[in-house]
């Protein structure tokens, strides 16, 4: 399953763990991952919680041998990126967060990062597209050019200027992010669940509208992909471990 899912008084502690993948996101993960959030938010004594990785990945993102398995009903995506929830949810941020990785990052409400963290968008690199909500989120969370940038070139953006830029709450030294996030996450829990969730669906409704478009804007350009060369010379060379080959079709 690759999943460790533990309670720590009123916070839902969801750690990723295949580090031999670099928590790379299969079919048994996804399950997992909506089985823990769904829990969060039905369960009215959980009032934060805290989604991490391992020491040198938060997750490099759809495991691209084996596949991320299906979206879920409530969760969509990995079961988490298209989720509505209720709870709040922050990440803590070790080493790679890459592709889908950094997808789940998005969704999350609150980020504390490592210093040594390493946040990127790859799939152009791979001859595909960010489809699990970079394509709208990376600009609401990073200037458009900056968002831009990571989603043309693939590039990543470290922790302290992704701090800088305002798309990571708190900054740590390296290990420190998993503490901090659950010390962030216990300050959450000390308001009123009910006016935490109040805020939380006022904050979704007011971008329910922009998350739409964004979503069906993703599904357009994911068919286009989708139809392309590229895509499986991309996903090919990846598996192969060679440069790809682009012919542009």
């Amino acid at each position: 399953m690759g999943l460790e899912v533990e309670r720590c008084g009123r916070i839902l502690l969801v750690r990723m763990a295949r580090p031999a993948k670099r928590n790379a996101i299969d079919g048994s993960m996804t399950a997992a991952l909506d089985a823990a959030l769904n829990e969060l938010d039905d369960d009215p004594e959980l009032w934060a919680g805290v989604l991490s990785g391992t020491p040198t990945a938060f997750s490099a993102g759809t495991d691209l041998v084996a596949g991320a398995g299906a979206a879920t009903e409530r969760g969509g995506n990995y079961g988490v990126v298209g989720r509505d929830r209720n709870t709040p949810l922050i990440a803590a941020v070790e080493g790679i967060a890459y592709g889908g990785g950094f997808e789940l990052v998005l969704a999350c409400d609150l980020v504390v990062a490592a210093r040594t963290a390493r946040f990127a968008l790859p799939e152009t690199a791979r001859g595909l597209v960010a489809n699990c909500g970079a394509l709208f989120r990376t600009q609401r969370a990073l200037p458009r050019n900056i968002a831009t940038e990571m989603l043309l070139t693939g590039q990543p953006l470290g922790a302290e200027r992704a701090w800088t830029l305002g798309l990571v709450n708190t900054l740590v030294e390296p290990g420190e992010a998993e503490a901090a996030a659950l010390l962030l996450a216990e300050r959450v829990c000390a308001n009123a669940p009910v006016a935490q969730r109040a805020t939380l669906r006022a904050l979704a409704d007011m971008v329910a509208d922009e998350d739409a478009r964004g979503w069906s804007a993703t599904e357009r350009a994911q068919r286009t992909v989708n139809m392309s060369q590229d895509a499986t010379e991309g996903v090919e060379a990846f598996r192969e471990k060679r440069a790809p080959r682009w012919n542009g079709r």
